[in-house]
């Protein structure tokens, strides 16, 4: 949960870990950790320094997480799918978040990338242009500058960037080829559904492999809505397995998967990249993983 705590008299002076464990009632240690993981701001400032000393009516803004909701991100440079003078493509696993939230900086893909940069001599901010859920994994491309942010930016804004991904849905479709339109709309907290006045979303399905009651199926979104693709499979009757939030079977992880992205570079070079699933991903498919590899 968020916590928002001021600084009286008292503590003025005082170190921010310590500052922040009696105001919040935590341990010193667990103090350092939030702040560690980017999960304190100062006055609406991130503060990663747990000694940097408080002032009276200091601002804390907090992250204060339960026990057992964090966990740091280890994975190796064989995450890297891609890389040149512009841009980094990153095969991301699930359960990962994609970037910092009120909670932690650490364990996020964007605190990874951004060491990583730092291991590359670069001395730019991660830039996020564009976002997976949590839940699910596969391609993201973090830009290296300025002017490839603002390049793939305007990619994805103008929908140039033709996107592949992996679902298995409870479910058999009805047809091989065919398209969802409902305009999506937030329904409630964290949650979007088809809505009349929502924003036009259009996403392209096909039915790869059916297997027992499910279905592994390509989606190509050709807009950028959030859980365009929960969201229209669910419309459907065809909840992707793993999405509980919109229905989907009980499963260990969000079995959607962000497979390939196609654009033009720029130096207007053809790019075609792709990222496998994962070894988890094509085991809970089971039979309906084709036998030809599927990229």
């Amino acid at each position: 949960m968020i916590v928002t705590l001021t600084i009286p008299a008292g503590l003025a002076g005082r170190r921010l870990d310590e500052a922040l464990a009696l105001l919040a009632q935590i341990s010193k240690g667990e103090a350092r950790r939030i702040i560690d993981r980017g999960g304190c701001a100062v006055n609406q400032a991130m503060v990663r320094v747990a000694s940097r000393a408080v002032k009276q009516d200091d601002l804390l803004t907090v992250g204060v997480m339960q026990p057992g909701e964090f966990r740091e991100l280890v994975v190796g440079l064989e995450v890297i799918v891609y890389q040149d003078r512009d841009l980094l493509a990153v095969n991301k696993p699930s359960g990962v978040a994609s970037q910092r939230t009120p909670y932690q900086l650490k364990g996020t893909l964007e605190y990874w990338v951004g060491e990583e940069f730092a291991r590359q001599g670069l001395k730019e901010p991660v830039r996020i242009v564009h976002r997976l859920d949590r839940g699910t994994s596969g391609l993201m491309l973090f830009p290296k500058h300025r002017q490839a942010a603002a390049w793939l930016s305007e990619l994805f804004k103008q929908g140039t960037i033709h996107k592949r991904y992996l679902a298995l849905v409870t479910g058999v479709p009805t047809s091989v080829d065919w398209g969802a339109d409902g305009p999506i709309g937030k329904v409630a907290s964290a949650r979007y559904g088809i809505v009349p006045g929502g924003r036009p979303a259009h996403t392209l399905f096909r039915c790869l492999a059916v297997c027992g009651g499910r279905a592994l199926v390509e989606a190509q979104p050709l807009t950028g809505r959030t859980h365009q693709i929960r969201v229209h499979l669910a419309a459907e009757g065809l909840p992707i397995v793993g999405d509980t939030t919109y229905g989907g079977a009980v499963a260990p992880r969000l079995l959607l998967h962000c497979t390939g992205l196609d654009f033009v570079g720029r130096d207007g070079r053809p790019m075609a990249l792709s990222a496998p699933a994962d070894e988890a991903f094509v085991t809970l498919c089971g039979d309906c993983w084709p036998t030809t590899p599927v990229t």
